[in-house]
């Protein structure tokens, strides 16, 4: 089989990743589960032709890739799909793992998204951040969100990505999509030059170098409103971590400033539901003056009962929304009791809602 047929053999199935390793069969995952489709093993030289395919496809150098021994780049294939392919080395041998994006932004109720999380397109400046572990489906999250500014205001929306995921057509707004390495050298230098593009709306993918946070904190500091991506479980290990990715001379005026900027933090994580299917969870904070507070005086740690606490509609903890999908039954007892932060309240609680 060649690349291609890959490809759309991937797609048919649903499969959310296609894994190309040298020893192991071609493999595809759908709901956290392995199948092969490759009728033998890929040897080395196998598995090289094939990636040498997908940079055909992509259109792309490979020169990347052999100086550092790793590459990171999107692809489209016409009436397919677009896939999001990371290349890296193992046991001495080239492998990738293709990430398969349907074309199109998926539609946030079929995902599970919370108009809680939606209402966050709202906002008009600051800093909103959706942040979880890999694989959370913070990507699907962010494009829903973008989509709804893009359907719902007129605005420049520039968009810093590493790969892009999905394609945003011009609605109601305008939409630049800049691509790390093709487009721009990389998100610092592209952030900078954004901010001369007239942007109403930035979306940086990735927020994890000290400088990134920075100066999006800087550029929502200009009345924009930025999104941005951090790996972190949780809206209080969020706010810690770009906190202490500074020097401990600097935190005081950081936290001073994301006080005045920070506007919500959206958290997530997917579950194995009753169906079979994976479920999303989420947490939503919305910044109010006791969360700006804490903020400004290092008791960071306090947000989580101001989240537990917040107005009906407003805030959402995790546990809340853990309690809410197994009400519905789209989850069950082990796994809300897996992910939940107070297990005992929660059997407690859980007791009642399927009493």
């Amino acid at each position: 089989m060649q690349v291609l047929d890959y490809l759309k053999a991937a797609v048919e199935e649903g499969a959310s990743d296609i894994f190309i390793v040298a020893g192991g069969y071609v493999s595809v995952k759908t709901e956290k589960r392995f199948r092969n489709i490759s009728e033998i093993r890929v040897s080395p030289d196998a598995a090289a032709s094939l990636i040498r395919d997908l940079y055909a496809l992509a259109e792309r150098s490979e020169d990347l890739c052999i100086q550092n021994k790793k590459d990171n780049f999107s692809l489209s294939v016409p009436g397919l799909a677009r896939f999001r392919v990371n290349v890296f080395h193992q046991r001495g041998s080239i492998a990738a793992v293709v990430r398969v994006i349907q074309f199109g932004i998926p539609d946030w109720q079929e995902f599970g998204i919370k108009e809680q999380v939606m209402a966050l397109a709202n906002e008009s400046r600051g800093l909103v951040l959706v942040t979880g572990l890999a694989g959370s489906g913070k990507s699907i999250t962010e494009a829903c969100l973008i989509d709804r500014i893009n359907q719902t205001r007129e605005c420049h929306i520039i968009t810093i990505e590493n790969p892009i995921e999905y394609l945003h057509r011009n609605q109601r707004s305008i939409v630049s999509q800049q691509e790390v390495a093709i487009d721009v050298e990389d998100s610092v230098t592209a952030l900078q030059d954004c901010l001369l593009q007239s942007p109403d709306v930035i979306f940086l993918s990735e927020m994890q170098s000290p400088e990134l946070i920075r100066m999006a904190i800087s550029a929502a500091e200009t009345g924009r409103l930025v999104i941005g991506t951090l790996y972190a479980k949780d809206a209080v290990s969020a706010i810690d971590y770009m906190i202490h990715s500074f020097p401990a001379d600097q935190q005081e005026t950081l936290r001073m400033r994301l006080s005045m900027v920070l506007r919500a933090i959206v958290s997530q994580q997917l579950l194995p539901g009753s169906n079979g299917k994976t479920i999303p969870a989420f947490e939503v904070m919305r910044s109010n003056s006791n969360i700006q507070s804490m903020i400004r005086n290092n008791e960071i740690y306090d947000i989580r009962g101001e989240i537990q606490n917040g107005k009906r509609g407003d805030m959402l903890s995790m546990d809340q929304s853990l309690l809410e999908l197994y009400g519905d039954e789209m989850i069950e007892k082990d796994v809300v009791l897996d992910h939940a932060i107070d297990q005992e309240q929660m059997r407690r609680k859980m007791w009642v809602v399927r009493a």
